[in-house]
């Protein structure tokens, strides 16, 4: 018996197909319809359906007998409640529920966060590890935490740390307040910031300017201010973060990850000095964009075992 994991995020819809030993089947990337609200019931019913033909067509068994789907923004997973999302268009969209019984087989319901820090500690980079706080540095910034081996729910609001005044006079962040740290070291923060200090492109064109030696001294200098300000926001959060939970593991993922060591060192020497130890080590994330995915897959396999 097939599972099927659906990460719906604000731009695209990844997909996996796994056999009942967790193994990776088949993968999918749809585009998401612009705020599709109570749609995303028929567009995720589309998309196991799409992959139930890959499977059939590639001399598999197709038949699904559960369904994980995991979506950003405030999630009840008690319930099997999407809150709320601005960018998706849903409130108290019962999405569990709905999507068991258009598919006719159990679903579950998560968070997309917390599935990729299910995703990293079962099959990723926090395997072995107990106490992990799993951070996706990209467009926003949230985290998920996991405790003696078992990832928090908490409450509606858990793991926002994203929206922690980290600069009172900051900049505005998409949540209405000002100096947030999703508005100070996110990559659209920091692709903002270098744009607004005079210079072309995004935040990948800064880490490039820092580790270009033929760039002009203005850019570099620009560069390094734009990013120190940032890591500096991200140590002081996630130190406390680290030091309120025992972390062990930052496990950093996201789009920013990918500028190595250029991330990962700073923020690693930084936390070791905020924390006074260096009992809590940083690491990148193994399983990429998938990782939510196959976090949502594990849950449809906890669903229907």
């Amino acid at each position: 018996m097939l599972r099927a994991g659906v990460d719906v995020g604000g731009t695209r819809i990844k997909s996996v197909l796994c056999d009942a030993d967790g193994s990776v089947l088949l993968s999918r990337t749809d585009i998401t319809p612009s705020r599709p609200g109570e749609g995303i019931v028929d567009v995720v019913a589309d998309v196991v359906a799409a992959l139930t033909a890959d499977a059939a067509s590639s001399g598999h068994d197709g038949t699904v007998g559960a369904v994980g789907v995991v979506v950003p923004g405030i999630v009840d997973e008690a319930k099997g409640l999407a809150s709320f999302s601005a960018n998706l268009g849903w409130r108290d969209l019962p999405l569990r529920d709905r999507l068991s019984e258009r598919l006719g087989v159990p679903a579950t319901l998560g968070h997309d966060v917390r599935a990729g820090l299910l995703a990293e500690h079962r099959l990723g980079a926090a395997q072995g590890v107990a106490d992990v706080l799993f951070v996706p540095l990209g467009t926003g910034i949230a985290s998920a935490l996991l405790v003696h081996g078992t990832v928090v729910r908490g409450n509606d609001w858990t793991g926002e740390i994203g929206h922690v005044t980290v600069d009172p006079g900051g900049p505005r962040c998409g949540c209405g307040r000002l100096g947030c740290l999703e508005a100070v070291a996110s990559a659209g923060a920091i692709g903002r910031a270098w744009r607004d200090a005079g210079h072309d492109g995004d935040a990948v064109d800064l880490v490039r300017t820092l580790d270009d030696p033929a760039a002009d001294s203005g850019s570099r200098s620009d560069a390094r201010q734009i990013w120190a300000t940032a890591i500096d926001a991200l140590v002081r959060v996630l130190a406390s973060a680290c030091a309120a939970a025992g972390t062990r593991l930052v496990l950093v993922g996201g789009g920013l990850v990918l500028a190595g060591d250029v991330l990962l060192t700073p923020l690693r020497e930084g936390l070791t000095a905020a924390l006074g130890h260096d009992q809590t080590t940083t690491a990148p994330a193994a399983l990429g964009d998938r990782a939510a995915a196959l976090g949502a897959s594990l849950l449809a396999m906890e669903a229907a075992p």
